[in-house]
């Protein structure tokens, strides 16, 4: 079973797999930052200074101090919906990227064949019959 195990992970996928999830979650952190400092003061500045992840609504407000306000927190889902759009955007630029560069280049047809090429050939042909 231990021998499994190795050649399991020593196949060059797994190790591809590995390599792509922790690039992939630096990349989340990378693309999280971006929203949150870049893309979204200036939305909030547009929308007259909402900060979007602290957006709610509200269904029930606290009875006394201290209970909690129930709430719908939609402005932080709207965060992370533009940080999968973003996400999900470079992912596919870089998959039709890859799919461009493996493309085999296209074949030039055959060359012609020569006179005695074609006269062997109809040689052949008409020992056939």
């Amino acid at each position: 079973m231990l021998q499994e195990f190795k050649d399991f992970v020593a196949r060059g996928s797994v190790i591809d797999l590995a390599v792509g999830v922790i690039i992939g979650g630096a990349f989340g952190k990378i693309v999280a930052s971006f929203v949150e400092d870049i893309i979204m003061p200036p939305v909030g500045l547009l929308t007259s200074g909402v900060n979007f992840t602290e957006a709610k609504l509200v269904l029930k407000e606290a009875a006394k101090a201290g209970d909690p306000v129930i709430a719908v927190k939609y402005g932080n889902f709207i965060q992370v919906v533009i940080q999968f759009v973003i996400v999900a955007a470079v992912v596919f630029l870089m998959v039709k990227t890859i799919n461009r560069l493996r493309r085999p280049e296209p074949t030039a047809p055959p060359p012609e064949p020569t006179n005695e090429e074609k006269l062997l050939t109809e040689i052949r042909d008409l020992l056939k019959r």
